[in-house]
């Protein structure tokens, strides 16, 4: 039977709460009911043919809740003048969400609404266009307005998220709700209180002027007449400090090697006028406003494979004339004993390698020595790299 039935209609309705169009009349206040539904009914062959099932789902039709039947009466050729179904209305939200079970939701999201009215009404737009995930909200919005209060109070605050001080509202709460807040704060707060410059959810702290963790270098002296710390023993010259700090330091080194590896960086040898830094293979943020850096010669040191030679491209961008070493065709063929496989190859241009370099990261790509070929730094032998290192002299 193809004639529409009470779950059929049901279904519409449950297609405009799915679509959040209920929830969104609710912010809107637009007339969204009476709302008309689609039914499809028995032709009249039918109702001659097929009258029992007819006056069957006749009956089923107007004993169905919620809904309001509008009928006319037709004169059918075997059974005369019957009333009979022509339109099917919702009348209320009330009606709707009481039939999907779904009258609690609506009436939590209204107060959302309310709330959101009376307080912040230009966030009614995020409401609107995310009904749903602001019922999982439900019970954290009212401290989310708070924040959002907050944050109008003390524009750009250049304050730790520790420091804010709302009473129910810990770090974490905030922490946890960058996502929403990221929007909230973005149709709230006035455009000279928001760095435009600094975009997406992940620069949350930079948009909204929070302080973020500062980042840090860990740096080893390898000469002692370069040294910051001259009082300090050499061995013991092993410091991390933020980019900041190490922007002052003097007196600065002739050359700066830069690696990937943490146990590399401890048993680097020492070296005349040399520092080395441990970059922890694409982090170098810290590094960049370091000015006196680009006065040094500076050497990265990463594995031979496609990720090594990408961070080095990397690198570049901040650091053109940095030189690559140790990851050079010959290292790679002196070490083929100690190759592992690299479980996933990044296969881009990388346009700042030079010469040689592309053409050892070439080989890796097309598998000239074998598939997936990996040479890590910390596997090369410590004769090669100070024979490499005697080649400054």
């Amino acid at each position: 039977m193809s004639w529409t039935t009470p779950a059929d209609l049901r279904r519409q309705v449950e297609r405009l709460w799915t679509r959040g169009l209920i929830l969104k009349a609710i912010v809107t206040e637009d007339p969204f009911f009476p709302r008309r539904l689609i039914i499809k009914v028995p032709a009249s062959n039918e109702m001659d043919a097929r009258y029992n099932e007819v006056r069957a789902w006749l009956t089923e039709l107007r004993g169905c809740p919620h809904i309001r039947l509008i009928e006319r009466r037709i004169r059918f050729h075997s059974v005369g003048q019957n009333d009979f179904p022509t339109e099917v209305w919702v009348d209320t939200e009330d009606d709707a969400t009481t039939w999907l079970g779904k009258k609690r939701e609506a009436e939590v999201f209204r107060a959302l609404v309310d709330e959101t009215r009376q307080r912040h009404p230009v966030l009614l737009e995020w409401l609107s266009n995310h009904p749903f995930p602001a019922l999982t909200l439900a019970e954290s919005w009212s401290r989310l307005l708070d924040v959002v209060d907050w944050c109008i109070a003390h524009p750009l605050s250049n304050m730790y998220i520790r420091q804010v001080d709302i009473p129910g509202i810990d770090t974490k709460f905030i922490e946890g709700h960058k996502g929403v807040l990221y929007d909230c704060l973005n149709l709230a707060l006035p455009p000279d209180s928001i760095n435009g410059s600094a975009t997406g959810a992940k620069s949350f702290n930079l948009r909204f002027g929070f302080r973020n963790k500062p980042l840090r270098v860990r740096l080893r002296i390898l000469d002692q007449a370069c040294s910051p710390l001259a009082y300090l023993p050499l061995e013991e010259q092993d410091f991390q400090i933020t980019g900041h700090a190490l922007s002052r330091l003097h007196p600065i080194p002739e050359r700066v090697f830069v690696t990937e590896n943490e146990i590399n960086f401890l048993v680097f040898p020492s070296f005349p006028r040399s520092w080395i830094i441990f970059g922890a293979g694409y982090g170098f943020e810290a590094l960049k406003k370091v000015m006196w850096l680009k006065k040094c010669r500076i050497y990265y040191w990463g594995d031979i494979d496609t990720h090594g030679f990408a961070a080095l491209d990397q690198f570049r961008a901040d650091f053109p004339d940095a030189q690559s070493f140790l990851m050079d065709d010959a290292t790679l063929q002196r070490h083929s004993a100690h190759w592992v496989v690299e479980k996933e190859q990044t296969l881009r241009s990388l346009p700042r390698l030079n010469v040689e370099e592309k053409q050892v990261y070439d080989d890796l790509c097309v598998g000239v020595h074998g598939n997936n070929i990996r040479l890590e730094q910390e596997r090369i032998s410590m004769q090669w790299l100070n024979q490499s290192l005697g080649s400054f002299w």
